[in-house]
């Protein structure tokens, strides 16, 4: 197998260590003009409104940052930050900087997180602080050029559309590359990491306290590795995996679906009395199956299968949807695209089309092409086939199709930064057991490579879990390290969503999926 040529690895890369203090004097010495509001709007004035209330006026600000931190002294980019003071002044402890997902955060609504998270116990000692990230939101954009796609939507594409695919994502990079300039090469999590410590340096901070989500865990653990001894307490919710390149971790969701839609069909076999979709595992699979095929019986049906197979991900996913999912693959089986139509009418299509405009935010792309892609096409053909039999749920083939990396336009500045906690004190990972989007291996194998302690979210499916899904218990064991100081030990957390309460065949009140049609 062949991969993108990068640089041989020189270690870490530029850092303020290695480029000098004074180097980078002139931007650790700005000081922001905070404001009550984003300089003339943009996207997180766009997201506050329905953030929660909070105690203080948000105050938004700009730093400035160097496009390349080998060369401190050419181009500059604008970094917008956000700020939510402490409640109480006589307890505060600093700063927290908040990362969510990506990579490209949240449609830009990095700024936002403050508010986001002022309904926390964290809004007490610490004064949060948010960012859009180079490239993102109202900070200096990176774009690319929204390009036209040939290939159909389809979950289980054939054979003869595979060289179709990888046509399209060989324009979509022409595009990366005619959009993004000479900046595109220089947004990456190292740089992002460093921007990072501008921040903190402009803010007057000694060491910062960070928490982080999806993308922002790596993140987080690439700011441990460069600046061990100006990083405090920190929590990584829902994990990329340490080891992974950005390939192997977009595969591992189609794992993690899979393991969903197992778990789901273990659980309707002990009720095939309510379902009949059979009574083993093995038969409620093929049950999925012989749904997926009378679906694509009907000709030109092939998109509406495609809504099936992302449903038995998305659903499977939430606990809380299991009888609903029995029931919608019992109806799709005997009734076909027709049923599946009715059942499938607000199912959201993955990945959303990007129509509006001529360019899109061009981070994503950017960042997952930091590490190798294989250039050899005939291995993603090779794992598209694979994919296609064992894990088409949750759109799992188009997690191992051809993508920009193996056409990629230009040669990363450095190496991947190597992970360790060497310097810098243990903290927490979250991860909930069954996250489609963040392989739960991917948490367990981030804690023992960090030395953090984990807190997992028993048969969760769920996703980004501190101060958003409300788990009183994962809530306090983060407040009570991040405000108290109070490590926890290894753990293991009920989740806030539970199975739906059909009794299995045999317990008293078990009725049939008949009985419960005429009732």
């Amino acid at each position: 197998m062949t991969t993108r040529e990068t640089p041989p690895d020189t270690g870490p890369g530029p850092s303020p260590n290695a480029a000098g203090e004074n180097a980078l004097s002139a931007f650790h010495e700005q000081r922001p003009q905070w404001a009550p509001a984003p300089p003339g709007g943009g996207a997180a004035s766009a997201w506050l409104p329905a953030a929660a209330p909070t105690h203080a006026p948000v105050e938004h600000a700009v730093v400035e940052v160097p496009m390349d931190y080998s060369d401190p002294a050419g181009r500059r980019l604008s970094i917008a930050v956000s700020r939510l003071r402490a409640k109480d002044p006589a307890r505060r402890r600093g700063i927290l900087l908040l990362v969510n997902g990506g990579p490209g955060g949240y449609f830009g609504l990095g700024r936002g997180f403050p508010a986001a998270l002022a309904h926390t116990g964290l809004t007490e000692v610490y004064d949060l602080i948010g960012f859009d990230p180079r490239g993102t939101g109202d900070s200096t954009p990176l774009r690319g050029e929204i390009t036209p796609t040939a290939a159909p939507f389809d979950s289980r594409p054939p054979d003869s559309a595979f060289a179709v695919i990888s046509e399209d994502f060989r324009i979509r990079e022409e595009g990366n590359l005619r959009a993004g300039g000479e900046l595109r090469p220089h947004v990456n999590t190292p740089n992002t990491a460093r921007d990072m410590d501008v921040i903190r340096a402009v803010l007057g901070e000694d060491r910062l306290n960070y928490l982080g989500y999806t993308y922002g865990t790596y993140l987080g653990a690439v700011y441990g590795a460069l600046f061990p001894d100006r990083l405090d307490r920190s929590v990584l919710d829902s994990c990329v995996h340490p080891d992974w390149s950005w390939r192997e971790q977009a595969m591992a969701q189609g794992r993690a679906n899979r393991d969903n839609v197992e778990a789901w069909a273990a659980w309707a076999a002990r009720r095939d009395g309510h379902f009949g979709l059979g009574n083993s595992g093995e038969q409620v699979l093929a049950g999925v199956e012989a749904a997926a095929a009378a679906i694509t019986a009907t000709p030109g049906a092939v998109p509406l299968r495609s809504l099936f197979d992302g449903a038995m991900g998305n659903r499977s996913a939430d606990r809380s949807k299991w009888r609903e999912l029995a029931d919608l693959v019992a109806d799709v089986r005997t009734g076909g695209a027709e049923a599946a139509g009715k059942w499938l009418a607000n199912e959201k299509v993955w990945p959303p089309s990007e129509t509006e405009g001529e360019t899109r935010c061009g981070v994503l792309d950017a960042v997952t092409v930091e590490k190798d892609w294989p250039a050899d096409l005939e291995v993603y053909y090779e794992d598209m086939r694979r994919f296609r039999e064992h894990f088409p749920y949750g759109y799992g083939v188009m997690r191992a199709q051809t993508w920009v990396g193996a056409f990629r336009t230009f040669t990363p500045p450095e190496r991947p930064v190597e992970l360790s906690a060497r310097g810098y004190p243990a903290g927490l990972v979250v991860h909930a057991e069954g996250d489609p989007t963040d392989h739960y291996e991917g948490g367990a194998a981030m804690a023992a490579r960090l030395g953090h302690r984990l807190i997992t979210v028993a048969d969760s499916g769920q996703h980004e879990i501190y101060g958003f899904v409300r788990n009183p218990d994962v809530d306090r064991l983060v407040e009570g390290y991040l405000v108290d100081g109070v490590l926890p030990d290894d753990t293991s957390c009920p989740s806030t969503v539970s199975r739906p309460d059909v009794p299995a065949d045999g317990d008293t009140g078990s009725i049939s999926r008949e009985q419960r049609k005429e009732s």
